[in-house]
C-alpha cells in the first residue's frame, strides 16, 4: 500500500509540522524541533523525541526549533527535519520521490519561499509547491474559495497569525503578524516571572495556556497550580494562578491580533464585506483553540466568528486537497520546481 505514495502535503509550522497523504489523511503530527549534538554538528533527534529534550539537555546538545515566525531560520537543520518527516510518512519501501506541497505564511518573501522550495527538494521531493496558509486553511475547511464571494480566514499558528480575505481563488487583502501561539506562551512566562518570581519553561507556559487560558474574562474562574524555580532562592516552588490572571498576561498579544483583523476588514472592498458579515470569520490553527477567542473577535469587530472543523488540521488537509486538484487551485499556488 505504501509503495505508491506520490504526493505529500506538509503544514510546516513553527511549533508543529503535519504531513498529509491524499486518501490517508494526516499521517504525522510532530513538533518542529530538532536536537543537535554541538561538537559534531550532528542531528540527534527530530520531532517528539527532540521536544522531550527541550530545557533538559547537557551543554553538548541543543534542542531548538529551526523555523522562526513560520520561516526557515536554520536551513541545514530544517532540511534534515523535513527529510525525517518525509521518510517517516512514506515508509522505507516507497519507490517514488513524491510531489510535495508546503504551507508558508502569507507575508513570506520570495527569498524565504525559495529557501522552502530548495530545502524540500533537497530533502527528497520530486517537485515542490508552496501555498499561503490562509488559502490552504480555507481549502481544508471546505470553504468554496473559487466563488466570487468573500471569505475571511484567520489562521493563528505558533509563529505567525495570518489573516486573509479570499475571493475567486486568490487573496484580496491580507495581513501576517509575528504574534501568535509562541508569543502568547512567552507573555505567560514573563508575567509569572514578574508577578510570582517564578521561572517556568516554554512547555509549562503552553500547558497553562491550554489548561486555563481564555480570551475574555470568565465568571467561573479556572485555577492551575504552577511549579517552577524561585528566582530569589533558586529552589523549586509552586503557586496557583487563575484564568483571569492569564488573560491579564496575554491581553497585549490578543489586542495586536484583533487590531490586525480590524485592519484587514477596513481594507476589504464593500461587496466582499457584506459576504463576510453574512458568513462570519473562519478561525483555524492551534491558537484559535484558546477559550472564547471567537467571542473576543465578535466583541472587537462586530462580526461573528466560528472555529472551522479540526482547526489544527485545516492547513494540512488543505495541502492534500490542493495537491489532488492542482489545476483547479492554480491561482493560489505560488511556485514549483
Amino acid at each position: 500500500m505504501n509503495f505508491f505514495v506520490r504526493k505529500l502535503g506538509i503544514d510546516l509550522g513553527t511549533a508543529n509540522s503535519l504531513v498529509f497523504v491524499p486518501g490517508r489523511g494526516v499521517v504525522l503530527n510532530e513538533p518542529s524541533v530538532v536536537a543537535v549534538l554541538v561538537p559534531e554538528n550532528k542531528v540527534l533527534a527530530v520531532g517528539n523525541e527532540a521536544k522531550a529534550m527541550i530545557g533538559k539537555t547537557p551543554d553538548t546538545i541543543i534542542a531548538y526549533r529551526p523555523l522562526k515566525d513560520g520561516v526557515i531560520a536554520d536551513y541545514r537543520v530544517t532540511e534534515s527535519m523535513m527529510r525525517f518527516f518525509i521518510k517517516k510518512s512514506l515508509g522505507k519501501w516507497n519507490l517514488f520521490k513524491p510531489e510535495i506541497m508546503i504551507s508558508v505564511p502569507a507575508s513570506v518573501t520570495s527569498t524565504e519561499r525559495r529557501a522552502v522550495i530548495e530545502a524540500t527538494v533537497k530533502a527528497g521531493a520530486k517537485s515542490a509547491y508552496v501555498v499561503k496558509e490562509p488559502i490552504l486553511a480555507a481549502i481544508g475547511s471546505g470553504i468554496p474559495i473559487q466563488e466570487a464571494r468573500g471569505h475571511m480566514v484567520v489562521e493563528i499558528g505558533g509563529g505567525t497569525a495570518d489573516i486573509a480575505v479570499i475571493s475567486l481563488g486568490g487573496i484580496v487583502c491580507d495581513a501576517s503578524m509575528k504574534v501568535a501561539g509562541n508569543a502568547i506562551d512567552q507573555a505567560i512566562a514573563d508575567y509569572i516571572k514578574k508577578t510570582f518570581n517564578l521561572a517556568i519553561g516554554d512547555q509549562t507556559a503552553e500547558e497553562i495556556k491550554i489548561a486555563v487560558g481564555s480570551a475574555v474574562p470568565l465568571e467561573n474562574e479556572l485555577k492551575y497550580r504552577i511549579k517552577g524555580r524561585d528566582f530569589l532562592t533558586g529552589l523549586p516552588r509552586s503557586t496557583e494562578i487563575s484564568s483571569n490572571e492569564i488573560l491579564k498576561a496575554i491581553e497585549g498579544e490578543l489586542k495586536d491580533i484583533m487590531k490586525a483583523i480590524k485592519n484587514v476588514l477596513h481594507e476589504t472592498p464593500p461587496e466582499l464585506s457584506s459576504d463576510i458579515i453574512d458568513r462570519g470569520i473562519s478561525m483555524s490553527g492551534g491558537g484559535s483553540l484558546l477559550r472564547n477567542i471567537c467571542e473576543l473577535v465578535y466583541q472587537s469587530t462586530g462580526v461573528r466568528a466560528h472555529l472551522v472543523e479540526e482547526p489544527l488540521f485545516a492547513v494540512a488537509k488543505g495541502t492534500g486537497i490542493a495537491l489532488e486538484h492542482l489545476d483547479g487551485y492554480k491561482r493560489g499556488i505560488i511556485s514549483k520546481r
